[in-house]
């Protein structure tokens, strides 16, 4: 029998019991997620989006057809029931939703029945194991159990995740007799190398010494000389594109391994190089949409060409670039990461899932179609993108350096324990009212357990003006890119209000548009739907010149759930006439061609 998850009480909410890691870290998270619960607004109608238009809609059989009658159809089918396990785990975490429950309980029972006396838990004949992306769906799959047996403490998951990992250690390694994990998979090594993620779970709950011992073999393994060479290859050069092939996901994947491994260890010279490649993908590499990646890899610095044609924004690396940004704001509790967060989600993280029908583009781009699809178990992509969707209660606020921290502007409420100024601890209850971001009002509701003295921060986002926070009659003002920190003493039920400007942004092209632009407000990047606009898809639009923007929610068609559209004047074919923009993660719903940079003639 599947164990049931334990439901408690916190602060008026009921939150789950988490069964977690015996082994701590030796570096200490200082961001801790409040775990937002009742999400409301744009974040929350698109959370309600992905569990039920995509997650409770996966048909557990095609997902297990591989492992049921091996070989599966395709060589990374192995990789998707884990990915729905994580995506599923966290959703649940948050949404308490039975039927999801139910989900994963089944496939979980049935998932388990496929491993091998051996462990195997892939989708090869055993003639052909350990190529191509076995190691890789492994990965998977360890993640996804152990993701599953948190939220439940189900110990038959664990197990089963310890009998494929021991497979693993037993077949791969530098000893006498064991296989070389670099040429067991795809990308010079970096595939299978990213398997260092779930080891270090696996030794953090287990405490199992020979997981950490695979653990220091797969660094060793990445740097010798059919490996990608990361560490070393950063420590030189800081550009990615000198690390392996330059594949985006499958370095991210290894980012994460490796930044787990620091919290783990404390050696920091795993923390500093893939902060040096963090650096040079902001820098270099990044849309305006918080992606990355052309043809999957990484390329040239600055060229960021937009269409479908350039197959860009890889949903997988848009989701591993925000759990990449999500590690390093845990280990450093430094606004820029949760900046970065924030841009991926509001634009090309959620763009990638079509709000009416939650299919998912493989590749989103910022010109033309999104080529959404419906299908499971074959693309890569349409597992990820709702991993990154659940991640988005984790991403909204909690404690940094145990002060509660507001990250994101969203309707929700969240519980914590904080530290007062007496040094003692309390639990704080916080709950957000606002219609981000259509506006830039929020209204918070604060109470502690009792009257308590103690700092609270909000993140004042680089896009915003004028941000303020009033609590108590006085006046707070708040500076870009930075966090506003409120000390005074809290009385349970106190509101603060924090407004701020959502000043419109023109954006160049840079090296791919020269000639043309883009338009953004607060954080969401507009677009040109041109099924809205009613303008045939050879039309040319040109920019107008100045940006003047006034609602127009009432233009848009009434399948379209979240009414956020805006008028300005451009050019159509020469004359100038009112156009409809309306947020590129909503944009393209209808199957219409969008844009994303608009013509600019120099």
């Amino acid at each position: 029998m599947v164990a049931s998850p334990i439901l408690v009480k916190a602060g008026g909410a009921d939150t789950l019991k988490f069964f977690g890691p015996v082994v701590p870290n030796v570096v200490a998270d200082k961001y801790v997620s409040a775990q937002y619960q009742n999400i409301g607004g744009y974040l929350g109608y698109r959370l309600d989006v992905n569990r039920e238009r995509r997650l409770l809609r996966i048909d557990s059989a095609i997902l297990l057809s591989g492992f049921r009658h091996r070989p599966g159809s395709q060589t990374w089918i192995g990789e998707h029931v884990g990915k729905f396990l994580f995506s599923a785990s966290k959703t649940y975490a948050y949404s308490h939703d039975a039927r999801l429950k139910a989900l994963m309980d089944e496939m979980v029972r049935q998932y388990i029945a496929c491993q091998m006396p051996d462990g195997y838990l892939g989708t090869y004949l055993e003639k052909d194991r350990w190529t191509e992306w076995d190691v890789w769906a492994h990965k998977y799959a360890i993640i996804g159990l152990l993701n599953y047996y948190s939220i439940t403490g189900y110990k038959p998951a664990l197990e089963t995740a310890k009998r494929a990992a021991d497979l693993i250690c037993s077949t791969f390694g530098d000893g006498s007799g064991k296989r070389d994990l670099m040429p067991a998979g795809e990308h010079v090594g970096l595939a299978p190398g990213s398997i260092l993620e779930p080891m270090v779970d696996l030794y953090r709950y287990t405490a199992d010494p020979k997981y950490l011992a695979f653990c220091r073999y797969i660094l060793r393994a990445l740097e010798q000389a059919d490996g990608p060479k990361i560490i070393s290859q950063l420590e030189k050069y800081d550009d990615v594109t000198k690390v392996g092939d330059a594949k985006a996901y499958e370095m991210l994947s290894c980012f994460l391994g490796m930044l787990k491994y620091y919290k783990l260890t404390g050696e920091e010279r795993y923390l500093h190089a893939v902060q040096a490649a963090w650096t040079d993908i902001v820098n270099h590499r990044l849309y305006i949409t918080g992606t990355a990646s052309d043809h999957e890899v990484f390329v040239a610095p600055g060229v960021l060409r937009a269409g479908n044609k350039d197959l860009m924004g890889e949903g997988c690396v848009t989701v591993t670039w925000m759990q990449f940004n999500l590690a390093l704001l845990q280990i450093t509790g430094e606004a820029r990461y949760s900046a970065e967060i924030e841009r991926s989600v509001y634009n090309h993280l959620l763009a990638a899932e079509n709000p009416q029908t939650g299919c998912v583009s493989y590749y989103t781009a910022l010109q033309g179609a999104k080529p959404y699809r419906c299908d499971q178990g074959f693309s890569c992509c349409l597992s990820s993108v709702p991993r990154g969707i659940s991640l988005i209660p984790e991403v909204i606020g909690g404690k940094i350096d145990r002060r509660f921290s507001v990250l994101l502007y969203e309707n929700g409420i969240a519980s914590a324990r904080i530290s007062t100024i007496d040094a003692g601890e309390m639990t704080l209850l916080v709950k957000s009212a606002t219609r981000f971001p259509s506006a830039g009002m929020v209204d918070f509701m604060i109470t502690p357990a009792k009257k308590a003295s103690f700092p609270m921060n909000f993140r004042v986002p680089e896009w915003s003006a004028n941000f303020k926070a009033t609590v108590g009659g006085k006046t707070y003002l708040g500076r870009k890119g930075s966090m506003l920190t409120i000390q005074r003493t809290w009385t349970p039920g106190e509101h603060v209000r924090v407004s701020f400007d959502m000043p419109v942004q023109v954006l160049a092209g840079g090296i791919s548009y020269p000639n043309a632009v883009a338009i953004k407000r607060g954080p969401q990047v507009l677009a040109i739907d041109k099924g809205v606009n009613g303008i045939d898809s050879s039309a040319r639009v040109t920019f107008a010149g100045r940006v003047l923007l006034t609602d127009a929610a009432a233009a848009l068609p009434k399948e379209w759930d979240w009414k956020e559209a805006f008028y300005t004047m451009a050019a159509v074919n020469g004359v100038q006439r009112r156009i409809v923009v309306v947020p590129f993660a909503e944009a393209g719903q209808s199957a219409a061609e969008i844009a994303v940079w608009i013509s600019h003639p120099k």
